[in-house]
């Protein structure tokens, strides 16, 4: 039978670590809701930047035939690591994965074509756009869509986690979704005639019909201006204001512009006037958006 002293000696001990598995759980708890992110300084010492890009959302994301990741974001993102004075690793990622990497951790700074709403804004911390978008709706030039209102009954391709998605979702419940995880498995779909349309970022459709003949972007601006811009994790300040300091300096040498004529150039030809797409200093002109 044991001692009264060694009864007590135990009950001590279990209290002990039911305390500390309390204060466990709180911390996981506490880590879970503000998340997981490397300060500036931390991200040198470590001699490398992690970024999520797309690797299939041409020509602002994607893998080329040797590999190598490519694009308008990509031309950024090399750009922040030579800055940084550091290498770069790219995560590629799909639409609806964007906000969970960072919270998670996955990733340091997410640029990969993403649109600034107020309900990711409640998720991450956007910085200063570099970009102007709306959405844009693509169909075949035999079954051309010219008016939201010849949607309805018909079925619609989006990708997951997009404004395409929330904004049909919201705004036009008689549409029929066929949602996607991926860009490529979109536009097959729209080649298979699995759907009447597609839409996604204007900047996306009026660029790929340049490529695919019989495709036309019958309505070419829907929703309004929204802007692109990167994102790093929610209370992550000093990665925050490093690349709002950037994105600022880099106005001094049209960055944006040379990238333009680097990544987007090559596909859009003479079809967009640069200005239609361009941000500099994180301001767009006559809007209050930025600064």
């Amino acid at each position: 039978m044991k001692s009264k002293k060694t009864i007590s000696r135990f009950a001590k001990l279990l209290t002990f670590v039911s305390i500390a598995a309390l204060l466990l759980s709180l911390t996981v708890c506490t880590a879970s809701k503000t998340g997981k992110f490397r300060t500036v300084d931390e991200i040198k010492k470590s001699g490398k930047v992690v970024i999520g890009v797309f690797s299939d959302k041409a020509p602002f994301g994607y893998v080329d035939a040797h590999g190598r990741y490519k694009g308008y974001d990509v031309y950024f993102a090399e750009r922040i690591a030579k800055d940084l004075g550091v290498r770069v690793e790219y995560v590629s990622v799909e639409p609806a994965s964007r906000v969970e990497f960072l919270e998670t951790g996955k990733v340091d700074i997410i640029l990969a074509n993403f649109t600034v709403t107020n309900a990711r804004a409640e998720k991450v911390d956007f910085a200063l756009p570099y970009m102007k978008v709306s959405l844009g709706v693509v169909s075949p030039d035999n079954a051309l869509i010219t008016d939201v209102d010849q949607l309805e009954g018909k079925t619609l391709i989006v990708a997951k986690g997009t404004t395409a998605d929330s904004y049909f979702t919201a705004n036009h419940p008689k549409v029929n979704l066929l949602k996607f995880d991926q860009y490529t498995e979109t536009f097959n779909a729209l080649i298979d005639r699995r759907a009447d349309a597609f839409s996604t970022d204007n900047t996306e459709v009026l660029a790929w019909v340049l490529q695919n003949p019989g495709y036309t972007v019958g309505i070419p601006s829907l929703g309004g201006l929204d802007t692109i811009a990167p994102a790093v994790t929610k209370g992550n300040t000093t990665l925050l204001n490093w690349i709002n300091d950037k994105i600022k300096e880099l106005a001094g040498e049209q960055f944006f512009h040379k990238n333009y004529d680097e990544t987007l150039a090559p596909v859009y030809g003479n079809a967009v006037d640069p200005s239609e797409l361009v941000i500099e200093g994180g301001v767009v002109e006559g809007t209050g958006i930025g600064g």
